[in-house]
């Protein structure tokens, strides 16, 4: 039968899924890097590499926060595919995750467009340099979208929305792990980060609603892909 929590049926639903100083860990380290970028002002790797070594570096520290929060999980008898919930057992559930993707965009989109318009935000140049060109970069690029489609999710949906809900309440945790959502992007400006964190508490309303990490995983990808590969010809 199909799992329906963030985490194993014996964990309660509230309860911290890692030690305290854990958290603070991985938060010091999506903020230090979220302040490196800011004061690059580019994304973290880009700005001291060619696109595609940044890439790659950033899918190698997002990895490894993943693999750091793996220990941590295991302090409490927690796994990974606990977090990430749901099941895939036929092509009708991909297809039902991948229609919910879809529809969370087109809802997302619309809000954060007039957010978009209230605060006058346009991307800055950091945004557009992170823009791929030729087709080793989209490729390489692509790659990066689909780990922070899995690593994004699973680190702010997955272990910091339980962490601090743990703390705060459920309403307090989807709000929380937003803000740090938008915090985390500081090479995009105050106001993107502003749009990024409702962004960001929408997925984890999203999180909450469907008890799996897997629709908003697949959105998170899309949005990204479509971003970096039709930004150039729409953020002028």
């Amino acid at each position: 039968m199909e799992s329906s929590n963030l985490v194993a049926t014996n964990t309660p639903s509230l309860s911290a899924i890692a030690p305290a100083w854990h958290t603070v860990v991985v938060l010091l380290a999506v903020f230090g890097l979220s302040f490196a970028g800011a004061r690059s002002n580019s994304m973290p790797f880009v700005a001291t590499h060619k696109r595609v070594g940044g890439y790659i570096l950033v899918m190698v520290v997002e990895w490894a926060i993943v693999a750091f929060i793996a220990y941590g999980l295991r302090s409490r008898g927690v796994r990974v595919r606990d977090l990430v919930a749901g099941r895939w057992t036929r092509a009708l559930d991909f297809l039902r995750d991948l229609g919910l993707a879809i529809a969370f965009l087109i809802i997302s989109g619309v809000i954060l467009n007039g957010l978009q318009h209230l605060l006058k935000a346009h991307p800055n140049a950091a945004i557009r340099n992170l823009f791929p060109h030729g087709p080793a970069e989209i490729a390489v690029y692509l790659l990066m979208c689909a780990t922070a489609g899995f690593c994004e999710e699973l680190i702010f949906r997955g272990y910091l929305q339980r962490q601090f809900a743990a703390m705060s309440g459920m309403v307090g945790g989807i709000v929380l792990q937003g803000i740090a959502f938008g915090l985390g992007h500081g090479y995009q400006g105050w106001k993107y980060m502003l749009m990024i964190a409702v962004f960001g508490i929408l997925f984890g309303l999203m999180a909450q609603w469907r008890k799996s990490l897997r629709p908003g995983m697949i959105a998170h990808f899309v949005q990204d892909g479509a971003g970096g590969l039709l930004g150039p010809r729409f953020m002028r």
